[in-house]
């Protein structure tokens, strides 16, 4: 088992890596996802009133949008320690007992890909987080005796992207659950500005608007193109970051207006060149394109969905008018079209007259 990282709130700017100085360390300075930091301002504040720990909180949705971070916000916030691990990386239940029997009072644990906790770990985190207490049975046969091991009260933040797999006595042990979103525009923007600032990278407002844009909602790939496009500012240009030079570094990288990259592309010309346009199962389009269902579902199709370039249908994915015009492929006139409905999607034939 790979062992959890230890991050003290007192730990100083100087000791951190450029990469961990991009992630905010208050909630005044997280950008987006304001219903989430609403809730969250208010109870931290109740519980710090009340000098208690959080209540076990669950964040979920797609990778990049800042789970991770919003978690060390809160044990920041609530003057604690904090510890991250993630589900695959606790193999056996003595893992987890070790490290819940090393937190302190009020210490805030992580579980990064918590849907992928083995089910035996699984049992062992139902007391612990219920009763503050682990069960552990010492010796074997008949003199075989369990003995219960209190716990400090802790906060457990899980994360997941596939809230659906986790089992129903895991989420509702916890007090809340929180859906984060993609990033809205403007909000992309100042995610990007400010990282520009922390990186001491010029940048003009037309070019973190260029930037964010093709950032897929997300801030990590936003961050991630800001990087890249530094790169080619101070290779190809003066420094600066502008427009122009944006559009033009990102164009390099095959980054298309939309933000979509040389994968996304290959799914949606998949489904409409081998496929006629769907329906097609996702194990067949992960085979058609070598790509994993799993980073297909996870990675790539959310996004697809927001654009409205993709469809799930009972019999599988459907690409879209959008997407045809997006891939400059035109749409046949006698193909059936997908409506969404309130029971759900229902293909219904175009009238030709």
């Amino acid at each position: 088992m790979s062992e959890p990282r230890f991050v003290s709130p007192e730990a100083s700017t100087s000791e951190q890596s450029i990469e961990e100085s991009l992630r905010p360390r208050r909630l005044v300075e997280y950008i987006g996802q304001d219903r989430v930091k609403e809730s969250l301002t208010i109870a931290i504040r109740a519980a710090r009133e009340r000098n208690e720990p959080l209540d076990h909180l669950l964040f979920y949705g797609p990778p990049g949008l800042g789970k991770t971070t919003l978690a060390g916000i809160i044990a920041a916030e609530m003057g604690v320690n904090f510890r991250i691990t993630s589900g695959p990386a606790i193999e056996r239940p003595g893992d987890l007992v070790s490290i819940l029997t090393n937190l302190r009072p009020g210490d805030v644990l992580f579980i990064d890909e918590i849907h992928r906790l083995n089910r035996l770990v699984e049992e062992v985190l139902y007391p612990a987080m219920e009763d503050f207490a682990v069960d552990l049975v010492i010796g074997k046969g008949p003199a075989a005796r369990s003995v219960r091991l209190s716990l400090p009260r802790f906060t457990l933040v899980g994360a997941t992207t596939r809230l659906a797999l986790l089992t129903s006595p895991l989420r509702d042990r916890f007090g809340a659950t929180y859906r984060l979103d993609f990033y809205d525009l403007p909000a992309l923007c100042a995610i990007v500005q400010r990282a520009a600032r922390i990186l001491q990278v010029p940048i003009t407002q037309e070019g973190a608007e260029e930037i964010a844009r093709r950032g897929r909602g997300t801030p990590r790939i936003a961050i991630r193109l800001l990087k890249r496009v530094r790169d080619y500012a101070q290779v190809m240009g003066d420094g600066c970051i502008d427009a122009d030079l944006a559009r033009t570094a990102l164009d390099r990288m095959a980054i298309d207006a939309y933000g979509l990259d040389d994968i996304d592309r290959l799914i949606l010309r998949t489904l409409v060149q081998k496929f006629d346009g769907g329906p097609v199962g996702i194990q067949t389009l992960a085979a058609a394109t070598s790509e994993e269902a799993d980073t297909i579902e996870t990675v790539y199709e959310p996004y697809l969905l927001q654009l409205g370039f993709l469809q799930r249908t009972p019999r599988g994915r459907v690409a879209t008018r959008r997407a045809y015009e997006h891939l400059g492929v035109p749409y046949p006139a006698d193909r059936a079209v997908v409506q969404g409905t309130l029971e759900g999607f229902v293909e219904v034939p175009v009238n030709d007259g």
